[in-house]
C-alpha cells in the first residue's frame, strides 16, 4: 500500500503529460494544414476572407478565438508566380492542472508559401 503510494502519483503524472504531449502534437498538425488549406485557397483567389475562412474551416477541433490567421502577397499588381504566404498562430495550454501551470501556454505556428496560379479576388 505505501508503495503504491509513492508511485501512483509520479505514474500518474507521467500518463497526463504524455496525454497532453499527443494533444500538442494533434493541434500543430491541424496548424499545419490549416496554413496549407489556406495557401491552397489562396493560390487561385486572393481574397483574404476567403483564404482565412478556408484556414478556419480546416481546424474545425481548435479553439476560433485562439487562431490567427494572416495572408500576405507580393506588392500589387499581383501576378501570376507571385508567392501566397499564409501564416497560421495558435495559443495551446494544457488541460491538466499541473502542467499546464508548469508549462504554460505555447505558440503554434506554421506557414505555407505557395505560388499564384490565377489572379483572381472574389467579390
Amino acid at each position: 500500500m505505501v508503495e503504491v503510494a509513492f508511485v501512483l502519483p509520479v505514474l500518474l503524472l507521467i500518463l497526463l503529460g504524455i496525454f497532453d504531449f499527443g494533444r500538442a502534437i494533434f493541434a500543430y498538425n491541424l496548424v499545419s494544414n490549416a496554413a496549407r488549406e489556406g495557401a491552397r485557397a489562396a493560390i487561385v483567389d486572393q481574397n483574404p476572407t476567403v483564404v482565412e475562412d478556408e484556414a478556419r474551416a480546416t481546424a474545425i477541433s481548435l479553439d476560433p478565438a485562439l487562431m490567427t490567421v494572416t495572408f500576405t502577397t507580393c506588392a500589387p499588381p499581383i501576378k501570376i508566380g507571385c508567392e501566397a504566404i499564409v501564416t497560421v498562430d495558435y495559443e495551446w495550454s494544457a488541460i491538466t492542472p499541473l502542467m499546464s501551470s508548469v508549462v504554460g501556454p505555447i505558440s503554434l505556428s506554421s506557414t505555407t508559401e505557395m505560388p499564384i496560379e490565377r489572379v483572381y479576388v472574389s467579390p
